[in-house]
């Protein structure tokens, strides 16, 4: 490959690599590419998920319900340590599939060292601030002198290990952009076996209480990270690091930050959100507000497990739509994302026929108290009402983002998780309590459904428009 140095050769068409080339992403069937890249992902995502699952039962059972309150007390700063990761990591990778889909291995490779040095400085950055008003931070979210004990702790340890996070998050949302949805898939994995091996042990048999957790999830991060940075450091990978590429390019990084700021908006409400909800149980929650926001935790657990399944599509969407788009194939773009919609309601279809049947089996994973079993139960039954419609929403989202539109993705983010959200937060708990503050969620979903469905028909009929007549970038077929 050429240097950084020299733009004229910064389109150098790629040539395809036995084995490893993404090229195929122009030619393949949809629904084959949509398995490859897909289904790998979704393991992943749903590796993910369970991770924080399993330490929330480990907590619950091992440390107490209270220590259930303090760990969904840290979900809001949790929210804005992946947000300030995947403001680079979402970004990076979908800018490296578009520059792909132009066959620009060179911009590629910047694109991967950027990510590199970002994820590090974001993590310094970051990880140092919030340490040094992690107390502060954590009353404002709405802990209690029972719970800001528990959530000390935890994200103590966690924002230590903000470094290895957020190069292993970065770098693994690279490498499926870059053609290696299955390694990927195994850097999931992996951290989720190193976490499970390790969170018993530490929490059960060493009696670290919920710190065992946070150990636990920090180790199994660092295996993940020494898996993702042996394959971008290896020459037989697609697109690795090169010294001689730009390191710290501006024109990169601004593309980064721009397509990034969606996820990352979207983390930050999420952040948002659940201090309003934390806030709205302990005032409206009476004599049990502490199990109230345990009960928002569980329920908050459950739902992101289909709604990570619903991102391990659109993850493995984000290399096809980018890289077609990216070559004018605006046929192959319309068909990925009209299955990707149906497959996202297809998800949280299921989800809400599980959590509406099963609350109760649920809620015991996590708790043997039968106080916040029956507070949860009561979460579960208004929470997922609308739930089914959340998957197509997601999608439609994140359409917007892997096809290089940020400000709409960013404005449909704003829709379910701020827009309509805080407002019912506001008004529906003063008049039903407890249960307004579930049914503000609901109804928000719902609503942003049907903003989203709205956008998307307008934008497709645009694209058709431009579109029309014009000859995609032929790729090579392997």
């Amino acid at each position: 490959m050429t240097t950084a140095n020299n733009d004229n050769t910064d389109n150098e068409a790629m040539q395809p690599r036995a084995g490893n080339s993404p090229l195929t992403l122009g030619t393949k069937s949809i629904s084959k590419l949509l398995v490859q890249y897909s289904v790998p992902a979704i393991i992943a995502s749903v590796a993910v998920s369970l991770y924080n699952i399993i330490d929330s039962i480990f907590i619950g059972q091992g440390v107490g319900p209270m220590a259930i309150a303090g760990l969904a007390i840290t979900f809001p700063l949790m929210n804005l340590v992946v947000a300030f990761c995947t403001l680079i990591a979402v970004g990076g990778a979908t800018i490296s599939s578009i520059f792909i889909g132009q066959k620009n291995e060179s911009r590629a490779t910047d694109c991967v060292n950027n990510v590199m040095v970002l994820c590090l400085l974001h993590a310094v950055v970051f990880g140092g601030m919030t340490l040094l008003f992690l107390d502060p931070i954590l009353l404002f979210f709405g802990a209690t002198p029972e719970t800001i004990g528990y959530a000390r702790e935890f994200m103590r340890i966690i924002l230590y290990g903000t470094p290895v996070s957020y190069v292993f998050i970065g770098l693994n949302n690279l490498m499926r952009a870059t053609g290696y949805p299955k390694k990927a898939m195994v850097s999931a994995l992996l951290s989720v076996a190193v976490n499970v091996a390790l969170a018993p042990v530490f929490i059960f048999v060493f009696k670290w209480g919920i710190a065992g957790a946070a150990w636990a999830t920090v180790g199994a991060q660092t295996a993940s990270f020494i898996w993702v940075l042996a394959h971008f450091m290896s020459k037989k990978s697609f697109i690795h690091f090169r010294l001689e590429n730009r390191w710290f390019n501006l024109s990169i990084i601004r593309r980064i930050y721009a397509i990034g700021l969606s996820p990352f908006l979207m983390n930050v409400c999420a952040c948002v959100v659940v201090v309003f909800i934390n806030r709205a149980l302990l005032d409206y929650g009476g004599a049990n507000s502490n199990l109230d926001v345990g009960a928002y935790g569980i329920v908050n657990r459950t739902t992101m497990f289909f709604v990570m399944i619903v991102f391990g599509v659109t993850q493995g969407m984000q290399p096809i739509l980018g890289f077609n788009y990216g070559a004018d194939k605006w046929d192959r773009v319309k068909r990925t994302l009209y299955i990707g919609i149906w497959l996202g309601v297809a998800i949280t279809l299921i989800g809400f026929a599980v959590c509406e049947a099963f609350p109760d089996a649920i809620s015991r994973m996590f708790t043997k108290d039968e106080t916040l079993t029956a507070i949860a139960r009561n979460g579960f039954r208004i929470y997922f009402i609308f739930y089914p419609v959340v998957g197509a929403q997601i999608v439609i989202q994140n359409f917007f983002q892997s096809i290089g539109k940020p400000q709409i993705s960013i404005f449909l983010s704003l829709t379910r998780q701020l827009l309509f959200l805080i407002p019912f937060l506001i008004v529906l708990p003063r008049y039903y309590g407890v249960d307004g503050v579930w049914a503000s969620m609901c109804g928000s979903d719902l609503i942003a459904f049907i903003v989203a469905m709205a956008t998307m028909f307008v934008m497709v009929r645009r694209l058709n428009k431009r579109f029309a007549g014009v000859k995609p970038i032929e790729q090579p077929v392997e």
